[in-house]
């Protein structure tokens, strides 16, 4: 975290275009406590200097008469989208710089969150269980998170029924890692409210929970489609083959009318369909290039994972590089950056290694997949103390001040969220407890993002 917020808090951090909003300076102890004679100035931070003549203009100041209690508080109202650097004098001496963000119309009316799509516990081939990685990744400053374990959807309804008591400050949404017969492709179901995996009677989902329909479907209210059996599998690959007769020679057909198959179903259930690291290298690139070059051309996914849980280059450099070559070419594809954790402590150095920042309406199931669907999504990676952003340019603007000014501050408090989600699930603590601290959480929330 910077220093400077450290010594000071500033809030409302964002705030829309054109709307007069009161900011407050807050000292954080005695140490950065203001004087009589403390003022301000405002600058945009895209319109150049204000020590050069022709940009003398990017200069607002304010007095900011010192509060009683202790606070600088002035009224800005931001003519444009950005970030306003907000500097803070002793007479005529600067002594701080902190920031804001204006966002336009859309971006005003949603929130930003942090999370992960893709993630996998011990009822795989993880280290821990669902509701231990499900505390873990709040500790880190997770808004909220999809357990998608290989080949089953029911440890994510089990970490969503561990937390299901009290209100909590993660929202947990159902998911699998899909793999069916006829590809080796990896299919995230994230969101989905019945399994994919499931619809198949030899599926692990399907065994390990005795066909139960309490581990197939997110809740009573949704019926899954009835058990596919072989023949009827083989009859629907025939015809999803049939709508691509340009399916070039040098790409398995079969395989790829398997992921169109599971895409899908993964629609029917109102889930979000990730297309999953193919230049992951598994021996070879996990994904034959031809296959991933007509899957990016036919697009029959909801979302690309341009960052995954690696750390080795070729993984996400070169899906990244596949992303923008995409985009030049009229392309844009929904994005998600994703731990694709087998671990969830730091003993596991990939343990936060990517992520996504969403921009909803709400932190809800259908409200966060949603955002990804309308391309309101940055993918971070982390693997180094340098981050970096995939994503449009304006929402990697956003996401980059979100990174440096807000998440930290946001993750300090999430550290005790997490600490307390853990102690609720193993029955040291109370719903009432962990309810307190969701509805802080949201308060914290409001207090830094002005929304619409």
């Amino acid at each position: 975290m910077k220093q400077v917020l450290y010594n000071y808090d500033i809030f409302p951090m964002v705030f829309p275009v054109g709307e007069p909003t009161e900011i407050t300076v807050r000292p954080l102890g005695d140490h950065a406590k203001f004087s009589d004679d403390s003022r301000v100035t405002v600058h945009r931070l895209d319109s150049g200097s204000p020590r050069f003549p022709f940009n003398a203009w990017n200069a607002a100041a304010f007095d900011a008469p010192l509060c009683s209690d202790g606070c600088l508080r002035f009224t800005v109202t931001a003519d444009a989208e950005g970030e306003y650097s907000v500097r803070l004098y002793k007479g005529e001496n600067r002594f701080a710089k902190l920031s804001v963000y204006a966002v336009g119309e859309d971006l005003a009316r949603r929130i930003p969150l942090k999370g992960d799509l893709h993630m996998h516990t011990c009822r795989s081939d993880g280290s821990e269980d669902p509701g231990i990685v499900c505390a873990n990744y709040r500790a880190r400053g997770y808004d909220f998170c999809v357990v998608t374990d290989h080949r089953r959807y029911y440890p994510s309804l089990e970490a969503i029924r561990d937390y299901g008591g009290a209100k909590c400050p993660l929202t947990i949404l159902p998911g699998e890692e899909v793999h069916l017969d006829g590809t080796d492709v990896h299919i995230v179901n994230a969101g989905g409210t019945f399994s994919v995996n499931g619809l198949f009677a030899s599926s692990a989902n399907y065994a390990e929970t005795g066909g139960s329909l309490d581990g197939r479907r997110l809740d009573g209210s949704v019926t899954p489609p009835p058990i596919v059996t072989p023949e009827r599998y083989e009859e629907e690959l025939d015809r999803i083959e049939a709508r691509y007769p340009d399916c070039p020679e040098n790409v398995e057909k079969r395989s790829f009318a398997v992921c169109v198959w599971a895409f899908e179903r993964i629609r029917e259930a109102g889930g979000l369909g990730i297309f999953a690291h193919p230049y992951w290298i598994a021996d070879m690139w996990h994904v034959p290039e031809p296959l991933t070059y007509y899957m990016m051309e036919k697009h029959p996914f909801d979302a690309f994972e341009v960052l995954g849980g690696e750390n080795y280059f070729e993984q996400n450099g070169f899906q990244t590089a596949l992303y923008y070559e995409e985009y030049r070419a009229g392309r844009i594809h929904p994005i998600v950056g994703s731990t694709d954790t087998h671990g969830s402590t730091e003993h596991n150095r990939n343990a936060d290694i990517c992520s996504t920042i969403v921009f909803a309406e709400k932190n809800e199931r259908t409200s966060i997949l949603d955002a990804v669907r309308e391309r309101y999504s940055v993918a971070v990676d982390t693997i180094s103390k340098e981050y970096r952003l995939v994503g449009e340019f304006r929402l990697q603007k956003y996401a980059s001040f979100l990174v440096e000014n807000y998440f930290p501050v946001h993750d300090r408090a999430a550290r005790l969220d997490g600490e307390i989600m853990r102690r609720y699930y193993l029955g040291e603590e109370s719903g009432e407890l962990l309810g307190y601290f969701a509805g802080e959480a949201e308060t914290l929330r409001k207090k830094y993002i002005r929304t619409r």
